[in-house]
C-alpha cells in the first residue's frame, strides 16, 4: 500500500467507514481500520473472520499486523487506530499491546450489537468474576510453571516488549 495523506481525523474515519463497507460489497463483515502516524496513513484491514475462518481476524487486528510488517517493528507507539467501528476488548487488547497512542472509531458497540455483533456481551464478560464466565479458565500452576519466565529473565538476547 502506498502511503495516503490525509488531513483530518473525519476524513481518517471516512475511509475506515468506506473501507468496511467495500468489504461487505465484496462479501465480508462490515468492519474496516487504519493504522496512521505521523498523518499517514500506513496500513489498512478489514474483517477476515470468515474468509479467513480466523476469529481473530478482525479488520483492527489485521491493519495492526500489516503496520507491524511495513514498520518492520512489534512496536506502534507514535501511531492512531482509526476503527470504523468500537474495537472489541480482543481489538483494543491489540492496540495496547502494540502501544499504539490512540484508537478513534464511528460507529459504538450499541451500533455493532443492532447489526447482530454483541461486543457488549464480551464487555460484560470481562468485568464479570471469573467464577460467571461462560469459558471455564483454571490456574494449574506448579514448580515449573514459572520456568520460561526465569529463562527470559536470564536470556541476554531477549528483545523487550
Amino acid at each position: 500500500m502506498t502511503e495516503t495523506q490525509l488531513v483530518s481525523e473525519q476524513e481518517w474515519l471516512d475511509l475506515a467507514v468506506s473501507t468496511a463497507a467495500e468489504n461487505v460489497a465484496a462479501g465480508g463483515g462490515p468492519f474496516g481500520a487504519l493504522v496512521v502516524k505521523a498523518g499517514q496513513v500506513i496500513a489498512t484491514g478489514v474483517n477476515q473472520v470468515t474468509r479467513t475462518l480466523d476469529p481473530t481476524a478482525h479488520a483492527e487486528v489485521v491493519a495492526i499486523r500489516a503496520a507491524c510488517r511495513r514498520l518492520d517493528t512489534f512496536k506502534l507507539d507514535g501511531c492512531l487506530l482509526v476503527s470504523s467501528c468500537e474495537p472489541c476488548p480482543l481489538c483494543l487488547s491489540a492496540a495496547l499491546w502494540a502501544r499504539m497512542d490512540r484508537v478513534i472509531y464511528a460507529a459504538d458497540r450499541h451500533d455493532a450489537a443492532a447489526a447482530g455483533f454483541d461486543d457488549r456481551a464480551f464487555y460484560d464478560v470481562l468485568a464479570a468474576p471469573r467464577e460467571q464466565w461462560p469459558l471455564t479458565v483454571e490456574h494449574f500452576g506448579d514448580d515449573r510453571a514459572t520456568l520460561p519466565f526465569k529463562q527470559w529473565i536470564a536470556a541476554p538476547t531477549r528483545i523487550e516488549y
